[in-house]
């Protein structure tokens, strides 16, 4: 029995990593992160030809700017709330669904 007690919270510890890892909310704050530097970047280094195309606002700067504080937003709120998993109960424990009287 203690076996299936260390394989069954084996596999509880490998499930919430997978979904720490995979937390949607990870996803998009560091996509928004990498590519609000790449535009800010471009922002800095934007020529007199681009600022009048843009009617003298540095769109790309201010872009870039706000996608860097987006992202870092997505990334804070998982820092501040992670995933909880609710717990699961032994086997022969609270036993629900079809059969289970």
């Amino acid at each position: 029995m203690s076996d299936l007690h260390r394989e069954v919270s084996d596999l509880e510890t490998k499930s919430a990593t997978a979904a720490r890892l995979f937390d949607i909310r990870r996803i998009i704050g560091g996509l928004f992160v990498v590519y609000g530097v790449i535009v800010t970047i471009a922002g800095l280094f934007a020529s007199d030809a681009d600022l009048e195309k843009a009617q003298d606002v540095n769109i790309n700067l201010w872009t870039g700017l706000a996608m860097l504080v987006l992202g870092l937003f997505f990334l804070g709120w998982m820092w501040l709330r992670p995933i909880k998993q609710a717990p699961v109960p032994p086997p022969g424990e609270g036993a629900s669904g079809p059969g289970a009287e």
